[in-house]
């Protein structure tokens, strides 16, 4: 029973306290109520864990921390709360997302059009033109030496001319994109690059579009369609068939979607080919949060 002493000693010195307070403050119901709300949490604490004096400390921390709680706004706080993975994924999705051509004032600019398509959903009124002048260049210019091709890293940024087939070009990849987007929707931008598809249909499900990479055929390509480049910071491997599209939906057999390279709304693709065309070329995706 003596271990029980230190915090009988507390409780009621705490009581105390309140009561001092109780008594000058204005005898309404709203504090009287408050009293006996703290002092019942109190006096279940101590009945609980009586026997470990450290608790009493550990209570009065947790009721400062309830009047002390910092201001989150992370995105990873977002998601927690929007509890994304208890969206039950549908059947079937199919969203009406605003369409832009890329053509012709942008012959390789498939992947802002995309980002521009994305953005305008979202409700932010910004144009292709704005993002192709906006998005990070890597100027490395392509070279040929002993058979081996020097050029740009499209991790790195947008390779070559964006304006015309005049001039070498590619494109360019997620991380770019991301940070651009992240200028007009600041914590609001998710990149699911790497994520499992299903993680995509979570998405569609709640109503918002993808941006993603795939190819002009919207299937796996052999191996001979690519080639390797040597760039400044890394050997990467890439193909000319390269594409950037916006996602708004699916069903059991099609994945359906938004082309900046023919300006058709929700083209629709079998869903199996998309997959594996999504999957080749690095899983690469990105959506807002709402």
């Amino acid at each position: 029973m003596n271990s029980l002493y230190p915090q009988i000693i507390v409780l009621l010195i705490v009581l105390f306290l309140l009561l001092w307070l109780l008594k000058k403050a204005v005898r309404t119901f709203k504090s009287t109520f408050l009293f006996f709300f703290i002092f019942l949490i109190l006096l279940a604490g101590f009945i609980l864990d009586s026997a470990k004096t450290e608790h009493v400390a550990m209570a009065v921390t947790s009721i400062k921390s309830w009047f002390h709680s910092p201001v989150v706004t992370t995105t990873s706080f977002l998601e927690e709360q929007l509890n994304l993975q208890n969206v039950p994924i549908k059947d079937q999705v199919l969203l009406d997302a605003p369409v832009v051509a890329q053509f012709p004032e942008l012959p390789r600019g498939c992947e802002v059009t995309s980002l521009a398509m994305l953005l305008n959903q979202a409700g932010k009124n910004v144009d292709k033109m704005e993002l192709a002048a906006k998005i990070k260049k890597d100027p490395t210019p392509k070279t040929v030496s002993n058979g081996q091709i020097y050029f740009g890293n499209p991790d790195n940024g947008f390779v070559g001319s964006i304006y015309t087939f005049k001039e070498p070009g590619y494109g360019v990849y997620h991380e770019p994109i991301a940070k651009l987007a992240e200028n007009y929707l600041p914590g609001r931008i998710k990149d699911l690059t790497n994520s499992d598809f299903n993680e995509l249909k979570i998405h569609l499900s709640d109503g918002r579009p993808i941006w993603v990479i795939t190819n002009t055929l919207y299937k796996k390509l052999d191996d001979n369609m690519f080639q390797t480049w040597n760039t400044p910071t890394a050997t990467v491997k890439i193909t000319y068939k390269e594409h950037s599209v916006l996602l708004t939906g699916y069903d059991q057999q099609y994945i359906y979607f938004n082309d900046p390279l023919t300006g058709a709304k929700n083209k629709k693709a079998p869903i199996t080919d998309f997959k594996e065309s999504w999957v080749q070329m690095g899983s690469q995706a990105i959506t807002y949060l709402p």
